[in-house]
């Protein structure tokens, strides 16, 4: 694919990382009209001409989760349609990642159907990151190059020199992400044992680890309420906790979100832009990285033919 024209193209849902990946390749976002008849169905037209290019598409699947889905497929469409040579669908936030699998009698397995539809739909291939389950890899049979914000974030928490760090998963199934995280920047590492009584809600039970008079870092994937994450920055100052500091990749931040990270008194809370932020006001000490190096970066590789995996750390 290196001798064909590389073509770069934005949907709606975070055009502003879409520039900035562009402006990574030295390229212009290629053009497309995105449009709404008045009932609400969505009108997409590629503007340029893509016959045997290859095709990138960035849209992520965050609020109004729905809307891009269908927006992004469209896209996929118009290209195959188009005689695009291979397409790409760049998804930075995958939406229905937490429906991995079946929990419980008479549910879907929703990022199952999330794959089905993009593959069936015509992308040849996709660039993601973070998935909530890296199981859902499998869900696809086209490859899926899963991207982590961990070298970004690293070199930001660096930055901050934070003594007797210990990074904190908020529950057991991040440890493997904390664990990570601790071993790159020589810190201690605890994990919060956590029951979950129904969706969205989440009762914190103890601290695993040693965090007295230590300077946390608690690190997820994604916040979406913000109660899980919130109160286990409580639970750490219940154990004599110094500073704590939040996290994590996918700022869904739902409902009054930003009003209970707020409270959580966090010394930073430090996210990417796979989501845009789009609340009228900045959260106290919020940072936010920008992951539009590492897109930039695989998306010349794929292209190029390269190896992408040195940015699978």
């Amino acid at each position: 694919m290196g001798d064909s024209l590389l073509k770069l193209f934005s949907g709606s849902s975070n055009p502003d990382l879409a520039q900035e990946i562009a402006g990574y390749l030295n390229i212009e976002l290629s053009k497309v009209e995105l449009k709404r008849f008045k009932d609400g169905e969505i009108s997409v037209k590629i503007k340029e001409n893509v016959r045997g290019h290859d095709v990138f598409i960035i849209q992520s699947t965050c609020n109004p989760t729905n809307d891009h889905i269908i927006e992004l497929l469209l896209m996929i469409d118009a290209a195959l349609r188009a005689s695009a040579g291979r397409i790409t669908a760049v998804i930075p936030y995958f939406g229905y990642a937490r429906q991995d699998r079946k929990v419980e009698p008479r549910v879907p397995i929703s990022s199952k159907v999330m794959a089905n539809i993009i593959q069936a739909t015509g992308a040849d291939r996709v660039l993601t990151m973070e998935l909530h389950a890296e199981q859902i890899q499998g869900f696809f049979d086209i490859p899926v190059d899963n991207l982590y914000s961990k070298p970004v974030a690293i070199e930001y928490i660096k930055q901050l020199h934070i003594k007797d760090a210990v990074m904190v998963s908020p529950d057991s199934g991040g440890a493997e992400r904390a664990r990570s995280y601790a071993k790159n920047i020589y810190a201690g590492l605890a994990i919060i044992d956590k029951r979950r009584p129904e969706p969205n809600v989440a009762e914190v039970q103890y601290v695993i680890g040693d965090v007295k008079g230590k300077n946390c870092i608690l690190v997820d994937d994604m916040v979406d309420t913000g109660g899980s994450i919130s109160k286990a920055a409580g639970a750490l100052r219940d154990q004599g906790a110094n500073d704590v500091y939040c996290l994590f990749t996918h700022p869904v931040l739902s409902g009054d979100a930003i009003g209970k990270m707020e409270s959580a008194g966090f010394k930073e809370i430090i996210f990417t832009n796979t989501i845009p932020y789009r609340a009228e006001r900045e959260m106290k000490g919020m940072k936010i990285l920008s992951i539009a190096p590492l897109f930039g970066e695989a998306i010349r590789r794929i292209h190029n033919g390269e190896s992408v995996s040195s940015l699978f750390v």
